[in-house]
């Protein structure tokens, strides 16, 4: 019989931060693996000493393959061989750490391109390290894009609990944001979160699009990218049946949507929505990688070198970033299904 229970697939993160810690954390709450199939994808060694920081043990079943994780009903840990004990040590960026990080996220990725997988959940990981282990892209996500054939638009997006934001542009010099502010990005971005939200359970999103200069561009006195290029993205959306609002002032839509009127905000760069997410909680965000062909998650921080080893990881960011792969997993999961019983 088909299983209905998504395949979840997690990593252990850097080997010299504080990932091993908190999966090891996460996978002692038995309750968040109860609805899924999860794989565990590491390193022996290193899946052994996350659980030694944490001060925990729970022996998981091993498998040699992501295929055979829906014959079980709990946890298991597929065991890769991808870096030596002696090769890492905590807070070092090293290239054999990000070589490790990105041969676990390559067998991740090729078996979600072989439908064994349904969502990603990692650890976090340290850019130098990958980098330096030979990452030739400028961030995790154009890597995913790039390995999974994505040729469409893709974003991250950044959550806190039930408030989510995208963003047209993302890790470039903020001397070049507003040529990103495009009618064609913002439309983009919009439907995209749109539809992103919609496959995490959200049955009617609320999103508003942020104003690029200050106070909105007080009229074209101030700027005129809210007059010529982002409202009548606003309606092209709208045109499109999607129910996007605005634009609004930066300064003040995120009252608004701590407030509740809003579940997502699109924002114009980088930092304008970053500043405001981690404002409103740094220690239980997380980023969603957007327009890709699974979901992937990962909590909002990064290695946290500095108290790697110590045993002292809040598992929140992690644990949020897991239940929302696994939603949007079982959503994806179920949509597969559904097509494929369509055209059997």
């Amino acid at each position: 019989m088909t299983s209905t229970r998504p395949v979840i697939a997690v990593t252990l993160g850097d080997p010299a931060g504080i990932g091993p810690e908190l999966i090891a954390r996460l996978f002692a709450e038995s309750s968040l693996f109860a609805d899924v199939h999860s794989v565990l994808v590491g390193d022996r060694w290193l899946w052994q000493e996350g659980q030694r920081v944490a001060g925990l043990s729970h022996p998981l079943p091993e498998v040699s393959g992501f295929a055979a994780a829906r014959d079980h009903a709990g946890p298991v840990f597929l065991p890769v061989d991808s870096v030596a004990e002696g090769e890492v040590g905590y807070a070092e960026e090293t290239a054999a750490g990000g070589a490790s990080v990105l041969a676990i996220l390559d067998r991740c990725l090729a078996a979600a391109q072989a439908g064994e997988v349904d969502a990603i959940c990692f650890a976090p990981l340290n850019k130098l390290s990958m980098k330096k282990g030979g990452l030739q892209h400028e961030d995790e996500l154009h890597f995913f894009a790039e390995r999974l054939g994505v040729e469409g638009y893709f974003c991250e997006f950044n959550t806190l609990g039930s408030l989510w934001t995208s963003r047209i542009s993302s890790h470039i010099p903020l001397k070049d944001a507003a040529r990103y502010v495009t009618k064609e990005r913002i439309v983009a971005a919009s439907r995209l979160i749109h539809d992103s939200l919609t496959l995490a359970g959200f049955d009617a999103p609320r999103i508003a699009v942020a104003a690029f200069n200050p106070h909105g561009g007080e009229g074209g006195t101030c700027g005129r990218e809210e007059i010529d290029v982002i409202a009548p993205a606003v309606e092209a959306c709208r045109a499109q049946g999607y129910p996007i609002e605005g634009p609004f002032p930066a300064d003040t839509i995120f009252l608004k949507a701590r407030d509740g009127e809003y579940d997502a905000i699109v924002t114009m760069y980088h930092d304008q929505g970053q500043i405001a997410i981690k404002l409103l909680g740094f220690k239980q965000g997380v980023t969603v990688q957007g327009g890709l062909p699974i979901p992937i998650a990962t909590p909002a921080h990064g290695t946290a070198f500095d108290i790697a080893g110590l045993g002292k990881a809040d598992v929140g960011p992690t644990r949020n970033a897991f239940e929302i792969a696994c939603r949007m997993g079982a959503n994806l999961r179920r949509q597969r299904l559904a097509d494929a019983a369509t055209h059997a």
